[in-house]
């Protein structure tokens, strides 16, 4: 892979990244409740994420082919710290948003617009 597919790979995962990020602040402005907002917030921070990483794993993957032997340590352990934050962000994300919904509705909010709510008590 050469210099210039690398860095229009790693572009379009940023830009896709930042698409994701747009999207999640738009839908933190315009749902209406804690429920979607919360849906919005974390699909799209999740998503985000997972392509900003991917950007940042193949920038270290193409840079240890390009650098000699004396700084490929460096980029092996750019690529390995990547990773494991993505997999933090990728079991953290979604448990603390069940976490947050669950609170919300446990303190007695209710989702807006909802057809059917399996949650609410029978009188």
């Amino acid at each position: 892979m050469t210099w210039d597919w690398a860095m229009i790979t790693i572009l379009v995962l940023i830009i896709i990244s930042g698409i994701f990020s747009l999207l999640g602040a738009i839908g933190l402005h315009r749902f209406p409740d804690v429920y979607t907002r919360l849906h919005a917030a974390t699909k799209t921070t999740t998503f985000g994420s997972i392509f900003l990483a991917i950007a940042v794993i193949v920038y270290s993957i193409f840079r240890i082919t390009e650098v000699g032997p004396e700084n490929d340590g460096a980029f092996i352990t750019l690529a390995a710290h990547t990773f494991i934050a993505l997999l933090a962000i990728l079991i953290t994300n979604p448990t603390g948003a069940h976490a947050i919904a669950r609170a919300a509705r446990k303190t007695g909010i209710a989702p807006e617009q909802a057809v059917i709510d399996e949650y609410e008590e029978v009188d």
